[in-house]
């Protein structure tokens, strides 16, 4: 399959059937782009894709919270993991709520005018390091600005992992004007008032749920994503499972240097490798670093999960720290 896959063959939509066929149906219905490479890149596990997109679908798109407040998060995210797909994406989104002014602002780095967006947007970013401070919305909105925000800490780490930075041919996205135009053509979808839960009938894994989310759909989500996630340490020993939680830990969310002794050797370790970079700096991976850990005895399915593997330990870590924190006002 052709696109900006970079590892794996995934499932083309025209071809896919069962709970993949259901997930790319309902992607496009509620998302309003079919075969999003977001999350066709996972179709090599049908538990990842599900609990993926009903984590996406059931904080950011549904709900009572403001799309606008929601899309600033997930930017606001995206740009402090360093995922350009996904920073790109979030502006195209914030032209489709119809803010053309509050996308460039974000996508220009800078800080909106306006105080709540200010307060969002820096609230996303801190979760990262765990200095998110005090939680700038009500607390009945805490279930789908916290999906949210752990949505894209997981999928941020997805995309930089296996995808290329080209979210259009050509990188188009680059221009301002096709960002706009993308973003009027999804508008309609954008502000469609969607029910609660309806992705949850397509899950294929599940576990308790957190605390945060208050019994909402979004707390079904999560655990379902949790536990097929967590699957992929079963590809590594103890010992480099180990390795990989201390050294997530440890890195605190910070951004690791580009020389150090804090990555484990490609001929030593590779999955420990694989699965620390998927964690901490995606964007680093390599054809060798793949290569090294894959052979001919791992297949599209043990990648996606030893990413996503890395991908639940940073999340886990953010979420720790954000119910550390004080209780939403």
């Amino acid at each position: 399959m052709t696109g900006p896959f970079r590892y794996t063959d995934p499932v083309p939509p025209k071809a896919a059937t069962g709970v993949t066929a259901d997930v790319y149906a309902q992607l496009a219905a509620d998302f309003g782009i079919e075969g999003a490479s977001t999350f066709v890149v996972l179709s090599a596990s049908p538990p990842l894709l599900t609990g993926a997109w009903a984590l996406l679908r059931e904080s950011l798109l549904a709900g009572r919270a403001s799309r606008t407040r929601k899309q600033v998060v997930a930017a606001g995210v995206s740009l402090a993991n360093r995922c350009p797909f996904c920073v790109d994406a979030h502006t195209v989104l914030l032209h489709a709520t119809g803010d053309h002014r509050l996308a460039e602002v974000i996508a220009r780095g800078e800080v909106p005018a306006d105080p709540e967006h200010a307060a969002l947007l820096a609230w996303a970013k801190g979760t990262r390091t765990g200095q998110a401070g005090e939680p700038p919305f009500p607390a009945a909105h805490a279930p789908e600005f916290i999906g949210t925000a752990l949505a894209f800490h997981f999928i941020n780490r997805v995309v930089s992992s296996l995808l290329t930075e080209t979210m259009l041919p050509g990188n188009a996205q680059r221009y301002r004007l096709v960002r706009s135009l993308a973003g009027r053509s999804l508008s309609r979808t954008v502000r469609r008032e969607l029910t609660p839960g309806a992705s949850l009938a397509l899950l294929q894994t599940s576990g308790p749920e957190p605390a945060w989310a208050a019994g909402a759909p979004v707390g079904t989500a999560h655990a379902a994503l949790r536990e097929a996630a967590r699957q992929g340490a079963g590809l590594l020993s103890e010992e480099d499972r180990a390795y990989v939680r201390d050294a997530v830990a440890a890195s605190g969310g910070a951004h690791p240097p580009l020389t150090g002794d804090w990555l484990p050797a490609r001929d030593e370790r590779p999955g420990a490798r694989l699965a620390l970079l998927a964690a901490v700096a995606p964007y680093r991976i390599t054809d060798e670093d793949v290569a090294a850990w894959r052979g001919p005895q791992h297949t599209d399915h043990c990648l996606v999960h030893l990413v996503a593997y890395g991908a639940i330990t940073a999340t886990e870590r953010v979420e720790a720290a954000l119910i550390a924190d004080k209780e939403p006002v």
